[in-house]
């Protein structure tokens, strides 16, 4: 029995270790993962891919239209009081016959030929009911074909911007990433600066016991240990406030804990990059210029369509069904042995009736509505052909100014870069000699708040140039997101 009940609790405890386990782990993510992510779970792109199938919707809805459209109808109506037939009294005489004597059936005494006389409706019973199926098929339409193309070309706009909505969102995680990476490196040197400087302060309090240092030297290296901590926990604020940022960016939740994987070796900032960019570069390769390749593609397409509405259309119709009489709604549905075709005794009186046939419709006369509308869309074509320039000068300006930029990123990159390593000379050296005695705690110093400043404008410009080399690839149209997702976005 004692047996059972750990094997009990046992069962019980091992699913609340391992979700405990699960709570407190925390999601590391390489900055692919950080972007298919992304891509996956960011609204802009959710509403982006769900507009992309709204379209091929869309396109399914105008095939349609093309399809035969059919409709059935059931309708069951009461007169309580049937509406009378109007004539002249000698239309209504001719109309009605004689009698059984050879007499004529209206011949009443005193009535003028001319009077009006309003009969019985005798054609007609009080209910009657109706079923009828009707199919209609489009033969010719233009604006339908119009339509068509139209559709199609929607659909293409639809993966243009969803494809540009991606682009978007890996640059923007791609930024927030390279800062939390960034910002990691910075907390390592801060607690390699801190381990240094904290031995300093071991060494020097112990040369002041010994009568070798004075005592402002300990309380100097005290000042600087205290700066390097309390800059070290304002850093430490500020990364988690980009780790919020690169959460937001990636749609993470917020409440769950989230690092980055990844070394700052594996990255590429190449001087003579743009150079390979330059290569096979042209316009068509940047996403506005497909985005408005196709808005130019639609407004052709109205201008055809607004022609379209002029040509003729043909459809072919056809109505099929039953109706019948009675007097009353109950005799509707009874079976009736006193009927057939003819008049005569029959097994039922629901009678089939069928129709069908062609329509054209040709447009003649609109007055001015057509002829302005046709306006309209060739002025908004107009607009879109002027875009393009502008666009090219845009696109052109960007790249200029991206390479600008990245050019300027590399030099001061390099130059950050010496000027660290010349730092960690010189504060290696100053310690040497201050250790040697033949230096100064004042030199040790102010060698560690040099270094510590050369380090922090060394990642500086190594963020900026990344930055400039994301801005770059997107000024090239090297940003592909198809890559990082598991199905390309058709186009």
């Amino acid at each position: 029995m004692k047996r059972f009940y750990q094997i009990v609790l046992f069962s019980l405890a091992v699913p609340l270790w391992v979700n405990a386990q699960s709570v407190d782990s925390t999601s590391s993510f390489t900055l692919d993962q950080c972007i298919k992510y992304a891509l996956e779970n960011t609204v802009n792109v959710k509403n982006a891919r769900i507009d992309a199938q709204i379209s091929e919707a869309k396109v399914k809805e105008t095939r349609g239209i093309g399809l035969p459209q059919i409709s059935g109808s059931v309708a069951l109506q009461h007169n309580q009081k049937l509406p009378r037939f109007f004539s002249t009294y000698q239309t209504a005489q001719g109309f009605s016959g004689v009698d059984e004597n050879g007499n004529p059936n209206l011949d009443v005494p005193g009535v003028q030929p001319t009077d009006i006389v309003a009969s019985q409706n005798f054609f007609q019973l009080k209910s009657s009911g109706n079923a009828s199926v009707t199919i209609n098929q489009l033969l010719f339409n233009s604006s339908y074909l119009v339509g068509l193309k139209a559709a199609s070309t929607y659909k293409e706009l639809s993966y243009k911007t969803e494809e540009q909505t991606q682009i978007q969102v890996v640059e923007a995680v791609t930024k927030a990433y390279y800062a939390v990476l960034i910002n990691n490196e910075r907390i390592i040197l801060f607690d390699n600066n801190i381990a240094r400087v904290d031995s300093l302060l071991r060494s020097t309090t112990a040369l002041n016991k010994n009568g070798f240092a004075e005592e402002i030297d300990v309380d100097r290296t005290k000042v600087t240990l205290n700066n390097l901590k309390a800059e070290r926990l304002k850093f430490l604020n500020m990364q988690n406030l980009s780790l919020s940022l690169l959460k937001f960016q990636m749609n993470y939740p917020m409440d769950k804990p989230l690092a980055v994987e990844g070394t700052l070796k594996t990255l590429q900032v190449d001087e003579d990059l743009f150079n390979e960019y330059q290569q096979n570069w042209d316009y068509k390769n940047r996403i506005e210029f497909k985005v408005l390749d196709t808005q130019r593609k639609l407004q052709e397409l109205d201008v055809k369509n607004q022609y379209s509405a002029s040509l003729p259309s043909l459809s072919a119709f056809a109505n099929l069904g039953y109706s019948t009489q009675s007097p009353n709604i109950g005799g509707l549905f009874k079976t009736n042995t006193n009927l057939t075709d003819n008049g005569r005794i029959g097994p039922d009186k629901w009678y089939s009736f069928s129709t069908y046939g062609l329509s054209l419709n040709i447009p003649l006369f609109s007055g001015l509505q057509r002829n302005y509308k046709i306006q309209q869309s060739k002025l908004a074509l107009l607009k879109i052909e002027n875009n393009y320039n502008s666009l090219k000068q845009n696109i052109d300006l960007n790249i200029q100014q991206n390479t600008t930029t990245y050019k300027n990123s590399i030099e001061t990159l390099k130059s950050q870069e010496e000027n660290m390593r010349l730092a960690e000379k010189v504060a290696r050296v100053t310690k040497i000699k201050y250790e040697q005695g033949v230096g100064s705690n004042i030199e040790v110093t102010d060698a560690e708040n040099s270094l510590r400043q050369a380090q922090v404008n060394y990642y500086n410009a190594l963020y900026d140039a990344i930055i400039a080399k994301v801005d770059l690839d997107k000024a090239y149209a090297r940003i592909d997101p198809a890559k990082y997702t598991a199905a390309q976005p058709q186009k």
